[in-house]
């Protein structure tokens, strides 16, 4: 065998180990990214609800038992009824995290799927137990440009949420929607309780999220529904019992 033809030989043979050896590091590696993508999920859900203090790092196991002990996972159906058993893997199925607190429950959490100006913005947003008062907002995933339509991940812009209405004073829902500036400046007064200040310089992320937002909350409205009229009994049910 020729000199040229042993090392088309060799590289041949490296590439191949070197292909197993990466595919067997990334099979390896697998379950501890699966590990940290699910503790980010209860990091963010936790922050939506307003259970973690801005700034404050919690370690893992501080997120899980946390999470362990106020946040209560369902799936409903588009009726808002809970889907027990074999039924949660319908595919019509939405999941809902309860807020929970000594066997009462406290409020809810709905997940955002919404369309950014540089591709999908995920989030959460927390809803109190009347049914309409934002009680927290997260952004766990998006492709903004830093400090214009990325500041949707700031903590002051998280800081914008709360207290915000979904709905009026009647009960009709409306959403809450994001302003192209200033609230007091751009909105006006009795319309102000369901918007948040806008991002400077990122009117279409503002566009888009205030969009994706009232499509997801849409979804959720006969879950809204049952809250504002204090129709969670049923729900109330699942929570395991308040300590004596």
């Amino acid at each position: 065998m020729s000199g040229s033809a042993k090392s088309l030989l060799f590289t041949a043979v490296l590439c191949v180990v070197c292909s197993l050896l990466l595919t067997a590091a990334s099979s390896g590696l697998r379950p501890y990214q699966e590990r940290n993508i699910l503790i980010d999920r209860h990091r963010n859900v936790l922050l939506a609800a307003g259970l973690i203090e801005p700034g404050r790092k919690l370690g893992e196991a501080e997120v899980e038992a946390l999470y362990a002990g106020r946040i209560r996972e369902l799936r409903v159906d588009p009726a808002g009824r809970i889907l027990e058993g074999a039924e949660r893997a319908r595919p019509e199925g939405l999941p809902l995290y309860l807020i929970q607190e000594e066997g009462e429950v406290r409020g809810y959490i709905v997940p955002i799927d919404s369309r950014g100006l540089w591709g999908p913005i995920q989030a959460y947003l927390a809803i109190d137990r009347d049914g309409q008062t934002v009680k927290g907002f997260a952004v766990t995933r998006h492709a903004e440009t830093p400090g214009l339509g990325g500041e949707i991940e700031k903590e002051w812009f998280r800081r914008n949420w709360v207290g915000k209405k979904i709905a009026t004073r009647e009960g009709t829902f409306v959403s809450v929607a994001i302003a192209k500036g200033k609230v007091e400046e751009e909105v006006p007064e009795p319309k102000r309780p369901h918007y948040v200040d806008g991002i400077s310089g990122a009117t279409m992320t503002g566009r888009f999220l205030t969009a994706g937002i009232r499509d997801s909350l849409s979804r959720y409205e006969p879950v809204s529904i049952r809250f504002r009229r204090n129709q969670i009994a049923e729900w109330e049910k699942t929570l395991p019992p308040a300590r004596p």
